[in-house]
């Protein structure tokens, strides 16, 4: 079975852990780098990051876009979306068909 974790601010958080869900607070991005290492050692394969805590490991975060088993994806934080998570999702999009289909519009 396939472990799913959250990593990220305290409050932006602790809700998951009612889903279900390992929560993994961080404080900064060092404890966050430190935290997402151990996590896909441990084999998490699904890491869900706040997109402040990605953005501040854009580089750790990119070292997983092309595993096969690991994902990360980043979710909006307490204080809010910064878009960075739908940036994600269109990069995908566009790398596995081709184009940009789901946002041509914006």
């Amino acid at each position: 079975m396939y472990k799913i974790g959250v990593i990220g601010d305290y409050d932006s958080i602790y809700g998951f852990a009612a889903l279900g869900l390992a929560v993994f607070p961080a404080a900064d991005a060092s404890e966050g780098a430190s935290l997402l290492k151990r996590l896909t050692a441990d084999g998490y394969t699904v890491i869900y990051m706040t997109e402040a805590l990605a953005a501040a490991l854009s580089e750790e975060v990119a070292a997983y876009d092309e595993t096969a088993l690991t994902a990360v994806i980043p979710i909006p934080g307490i204080s809010g979306n910064t878009g960075s998570g739908m940036a994600m999702v269109r990069r995908c999009v566009e790398r596995a068909v081709g184009s940009d289909i789901i946002f041509k519009n914006d």
